[in-house]
């Protein structure tokens, strides 16, 4: 196994840059010079070094706003962006369901991010991979193909070669991927249906998708179908259903459950309380099912509800 410890030190620069001050320089905030000596950074990384003690002024530790003056000398210590370390390999707890030569099936707990990205450059499912696996350093995006929300748990696939990910992407793209989740939702929910419905971003809040006046909307389409219903906290009408997706858009069943005005229970991005103990929305990938590289036959996978989800569901007192 790889370690990361020495992986990540032998990627970090070790001869700081320095430079000294004209004598003819006028005063001037430090941030503002360093923008000028080192224009390949941006002002804002800059200043994150400075808040880091990555720069000194005269040997000692530099403030955002200090102002520096002619002669003085400035050592700075180069750090590596966040997003360089994305693909560095570490030990994170996930549990695999299923693997053979050609994929990966993982239980992925909530609370931990699939892939990389701004906020989440490490301690992701992503570097976990690399760490347990770690051929997947020669695969694109260690053989992800399909994601989970942060706070959605439950079954994903991975790709462990190249020619097994670009087989099960075309199966996404063919709509033969099947994925079926556990939510719990908001209100009476006493019919089957289908929603139909382009999510895009919500011009209104970055963070939220949405479904009505949505920013480069794609089309989306999930079934559901309740399994019972009942009161949570005494006063709270919830139901139990089982959505299955066609697409894969971000936020799918969460924004298309809002579409209903069934919000998820737990989320509070898009109108769910955090009720019955719920510390997140009440999602789960429960099964998942696609056909076999090698053989071509279908094969199918299933996760129990994590015990937080099964938790909430014992506080629902449910209707005969």
């Amino acid at each position: 196994m790889p370690d990361t410890d020495i992986a990540k030190e032998s990627l970090t620069p070790i001869e700081p840059l320095e430079f000294q001050l004209p004598f003819k320089a006028l005063s001037e905030r430090l941030d503002k010079v360093l923008a000028r000596l080192i224009p390949e950074h941006s002002r804002s990384r800059l200043q994150g070094w400075i808040e880091g003690g990555n720069v000194l002024v005269n040997g000692q530790p530099a403030r955002i706003k200090q102002m520096v003056n002619a002669g003085d000398k400035l050592t700075v210590f180069e750090q590596l962006p966040p997003e360089s370390l994305a693909f560095t390999a570490e030990p994170i707890d996930f549990t695999v369901i299923a693997e053979s030569p050609d994929w990966i099936v993982v239980n992925k707990p909530a609370g931990l991010v699939t892939h990389p990205g701004a906020g989440n450059w490490q301690g992701t499912l992503l570097n976990g991979l690399l760490y347990r696996f770690p051929e997947l350093h020669q695969v694109a995006r260690a053989g992800i193909v399909h994601r989970l929300d942060k706070d959605t748990s439950g079954l994903l696939v991975v790709a462990r070669h190249e020619k097994a990910q670009t087989h099960l992407i075309r199966q996404l793209q063919a709509r033969t991927v099947k994925r079926e989740y556990s939510a719990l939702v908001h209100g009476r929910l006493t019919r089957a249906g289908t929603v139909k419905a382009e999510i895009g971003r919500d011009p209104r809040v970055p963070v939220r998708m949405a479904v009505e006046n949505p920013i480069a909307p794609k089309a989306a389409l999930t079934h559901y179908a309740p399994v019972r219903a009942g009161q949570l906290d005494d006063d709270l009408s919830v139901t139990e259903v089982l959505c299955t997706l066609e697409t894969g858009r971000t936020h799918q069943i969460r924004v298309h459950m809002m579409s209903l005005r069934h919000p998820l229970v737990g989320d509070v991005l898009y109108g769910g309380k955090l009720a019955g103990a719920a510390a997140r929305q009440m999602l789960h990938a429960r099964a998942l099912s696609f056909d076999d590289f090698s053989t071509g036959e279908r094969v199918h996978f299933e996760a129990p509800l994590p015990d937080d989800f099964q938790r909430v569901l014992e506080k629902v007192l449910w209707e005969s």
